[in-house]
């Protein structure tokens, strides 16, 4: 078990973030967990430290939104995560964490600046896209899979549909508690879930449903408008940190 105070510094307020985001406040918050961690440890240690942790917050969540979710978007987007998962694990020793991290930072500050501009010019719900939403199911579960970063992806198919906020949130849930469930067996797989690990999660774990029946509750109180604008806003740090963190790790 890790027991350097450091550590438990930036992973406890990191379980908390993320938590809000598992309740339904703000998805894009699920992408700052495994960042702040490996802050201090191996990316790949944080990532198996965390994955425990939001399976227990998924099932917080999921109690909380049971029934309340959009049935087409699940419909179509979760056997593509189920395939982003897949690829992710038969690609896990070529693939680089870093890059995908640049990736999706640079996914997130465009999305962001372009739901603000929409903001201003468009305010009517996109129309549904089939083609895109397996596109962006896939990309959710392949990026989840490799840094639990498939809050972005999911967020460019899905809130252009606008979507009632309790209504977006029970999708979300639902979307990546099924997702993450099934990364259980890869993590297995290429043996992620040392002794260590477990035991540091199992430490962590007692904040989960604290922070996720947080985000709950804010989310049934907070103003619509207020909601979306704050899920966004979230998007833009976030995306500068992975693209910092990515940048670096590649090219200097």
């Amino acid at each position: 078990m890790i027991t350097d105070p450091l550590f438990y510094l930036v992973a406890i307020p990191a379980v908390l973030l993320v938590g809000l985001a598992k309740g339904g406040f703000g998805g894009a918050l699920t992408l700052v967990g495994v960042p702040l961690m490996a802050v201090v440890i191996s990316p790949v240690a944080a990532a198996a430290i965390m994955l425990p942790v939001l399976v227990a917050m998924d099932m917080v969540g999921l109690v909380a939104w049971r029934g309340t979710f959009d049935r087409r978007v699940i419909a179509i987007m979760l056997p593509a995560s189920f395939g982003g998962v897949l690829l992710g694990y038969l690609t896990a020793t070529m693939v680089s964490a870093d890059g995908i991290r640049l990736v999706i930072g640079l996914l997130a500050l465009w999305f962001a600046a372009e739901w603000f501009w929409r903001s201003r010019h468009q305010l009517e719900p996109r129309p549904r896209n089939t083609a895109k939403s397996l596109s962006w199911g896939a990309i959710a579960g392949f990026s989840s899979f490799v840094s639990h970063a498939g809050g972005p992806p999911f967020q460019v198919a899905v809130m252009p549909l606008r979507l009632p906020p309790p209504v977006y949130a029970g999708t979300s849930v639902l979307f990546f508690a099924s997702t993450n469930a099934v990364k259980l067996i890869p993590y297995f797989l290429l043996g992620q879930f040392s002794a260590d690990n477990l035991a540091t999660s199992a430490v962590l774990m007692p904040l989960a449903p604290f922070a996720t029946l947080a985000g709950v509750w804010l989310v049934r109180r907070v103003d619509p408008k207020a909601f979306y604008w704050i899920a966004y806003m979230v998007l833009v740090p976030v995306g500068m940190k992975l693209i910092v963190d990515g940048a670096r790790a590649l090219f200097f």
